[in-house]
């Protein structure tokens, strides 16, 4: 059974959430705040996250790169906040999908399951294409996808899990070109409507962490009306 954490403090909004999951047949655990949230994660056996941005304490943000710094899981964030900077922080931060109150239970269900099988589509490929968990390499950089590992001239760099994914999905086809489109709809899913700036957001921060100088791309280049490729330079 899918073991969902709610990390809410509204009680208006928990409360009906651990009703209503719970119906749907999945094991809910809640907490009011981003402390509670934690210790109820760090426990382990939690599938999937519900996280508010707007949290006492430990607030939303922090939580999810805490919970990003040690697990792929899958988060969708929950806020009032409705402006794109908010929206674009949170996926940013590692959350796969933000929902913005007030939202239609049926909407949030939905989201969760696109998000599931989402993940597990995500986990089915990983472990086709890299199933002896061999490293993947474009010159100096190095890829351990089990170990969400990378290297970039022997110095380990950390990555939040949705650069970690769009990394990896450009070293798998390294040498090819992969348009906006294909990568959006592999990272984000083929129901994604946000603003396809998030893409380039990430871009931006990928190389700022894979390029020598990020202003002048070795690696990860872009190919113009397309998408983008990320090969070894040339000698």
């Amino acid at each position: 059974m899918t073991r969902i954490l709610i990390v809410e403090d509204e009680e208006s909004y928990r409360e009906p959430l651990v009703y209503q999951l719970t119906r749907e047949g999945y094991d809910v655990s809640a907490a009011a705040t981003g402390e509670e949230g934690l210790e109820l994660f760090t426990k382990g056996g939690i599938d999937f996250v519900l996280l508010d941005l707007m949290l006492p304490g430990i607030d939303g943000t922090a939580l999810c790169r805490r919970i990003r710094e040690q697990s792929r899981v899958p988060i969708i964030m929950l806020t009032a906040k409705s402006a794109e900077i908010d929206k674009v922080v949170g996926l940013e931060i590692g959350a796969d999908d933000y929902v913005t109150k007030p939202y239609s239970f049926r909407e949030l269900l939905a989201r969760i399951r696109a998000v599931m099988r989402r993940n597990q589509q995500v986990q089915s490929a990983d472990q086709s294409a890299n199933g002896d968990d061999l490293p993947l390499v474009c010159g100096d950089i190095s890829m351990q996808v089990g170990q969400h590992q990378v290297t970039v001239r022997g110095e380990n760099v950390f990555f939040p899990l949705k650069e970690f994914e769009l990394l990896e999905y450009l070293l798998q086809n390294k040498g090819r070109v992969m348009t906006r489109h294909q990568l959006i709809d592999r990272i984000w899913g083929s129901d994604y409507v946000g603003d396809t700036k998030t893409l380039d957001v990430h871009v931006k921060r990928v190389r700022a962490k894979i390029e020598e100088d990020p202003s002048h791309p070795k690696y990860l280049t872009t190919v113009r009306g397309l998408g983008y490729k990320i090969d070894q330079p040339a000698a």
